[in-house]
């Protein structure tokens, strides 16, 4: 690909109001107006770029905003105060009443909750179908359908979405492609393959420091200013704006993300290698045997690697939580949901992140109870950690 979202992310240059290197934060919840008449027009939604109401938008979140459109190479983009916050006003905003939904079958817990449960009080239906099986999702979509919605790197069982496959049937059926990259930034270019609307839980790669909460719609000026319209914007209206203290503070996280992602797909996929070695049940995308590794191939920046994220299938609950305690008592990293911090993070999504999914639904995805979620960290010396953590393996048997 020619499209370098690092140097574009690099490029963005703002000053302080004094001159500072990093642009001064906006710590106002209203502001004002010099007449009366622009104060209306802002209202109505003719004066982008003038701020009435940081509900609707700020200054330290136009910066974010800017930066965001420049990762994901789409005309503007919109934060907010959570992944979920992204997620259900882009959702809102494209659905109504008898709408229909096509989703991948595999993804984050409370997305699914949000589109199975939540939205039967609209009426809006959802078909969750294998999303590496195109002819699958065609067969799903009807005249009621809306959007075709997945992840580009499911969440938890890594399969590998086909975003230019998905968006040729989606374009040809005059739906848009909603695509959650949460898994895979920089790595994979999702709007580049033919997504329409890019979604992001900031929280998580992107600000790397596990210590907020954030999102971000990516897509076309259009859809964003409609999101933000004071009478029928699903982001305005539903009051799920980022705070602007949080907003600078991603901002400068994310001018290290090309570092980071670097680095966590390197100690992954060595990881991954070693852990097949031993003969364990690992699921890596960067992996030959992994289904999804050929279209990876073809997906990805290779700069970037296959991801931060590796999954190992213990067999059982038990032994994944005893394997996952011994691991966080060897301070190999912390029993903990999320992914994108420098320690390493795990959880068995069948009990956490994924325990929205009913049991049986979660067996015929081949979501084990002994599946455990790794969100590989920043580890120096990656060596000492494979050994380490075969420490802890030994006992249970693993080895």
């Amino acid at each position: 690909m020619d499209y370098k979202a690092s140097d574009h992310i690099q490029d963005l240059q703002y000053f302080g109001e004094f001159g500072g290197v990093n642009p001064s934060i906006s710590d106002s919840s209203t502001y004002t107006f010099l007449s009366a008449k622009t104060m209306f027009d802002t209202f109505e939604g003719n004066t982008e770029g003038c701020y009435l109401y940081s509900r609707h938008s700020s200054p330290s979140n136009l910066y974010l905003g800017e930066a965001m459109a420049q990762l994901e190479g789409t005309e503007a983009a919109n934060v907010y105060a959570s992944g979920m916050g992204a997620i259900s006003s882009v959702i809102l905003q494209l659905c109504g009443s008898g709408d229909h939904i096509v989703c991948s079958r595999t993804i984050y817990g409370g997305t699914y909750a949000f589109l199975k449960n939540f939205l039967k009080k609209f009426n809006i239906t959802t078909s969750f179908v294998d999303s590496t099986d195109l002819g699958a999702v065609e067969n799903a979509i009807g005249t009621k359908t809306k959007m075709i919605y997945c992840e580009s790197i499911s969440n938890p069982l890594l399969e590998v979405a086909d975003l230019a496959g998905l968006s040729k049937m989606a374009h040809g059926r005059g739906i848009p492609l909603v695509v959650d990259n949460t898994f895979a930034p920089l790595t994979i270019n999702a709007a580049k393959l033919g997504a329409d609307i890019v979604v992001h839980s900031l929280t998580k790669f992107i600000n790397g420091t596990s210590d907020c909460v954030a999102g971000a719609v990516c897509g076309s000026t259009a859809f964003c200013l409609g999101l933000k319209d004071v009478n029928q914007g699903a982001g305005m209206l539903l009051g799920s704006t980022l705070d602007s203290l949080r907003a600078a503070s991603i901002l400068k996280n994310m001018r290290t993300l090309h570092i980071r992602m670097k680095k966590h797909s390197e100690n992954a996929l060595y990881l991954a290698r070693q852990f097949q070695t031993d003969g364990l049940r690992v699921m890596y995308p960067g992996l030959e045997e992994h289904p999804g590794h050929a279209l990876m191939l073809e997906q990805m920046n290779p700069e970037y690697g296959f991801g931060g994220l590796l999954t190992l299938d213990v067999g059982s609950l038990e032994r994944a939580n005893a394997l996952m305690e011994s691991m966080q008592r060897s301070k190999l990293g912390y029993l903990a949901v999320s992914l994108g911090f420098y320690k390493t993070l795990f959880s068995a999504p069948g009990t956490s992140t994924s325990s929205e999914i009913p049991l049986g639904e979660q067996e015929a995805l081949g979501l084990g109870p002994g599946l455990i979620r790794f969100s590989i960290g920043l580890d120096n010396d990656v060596h000492k950690t494979y050994s380490a953590m075969k420490s802890c393996m030994a006992p249970l048997g693993l080895l």
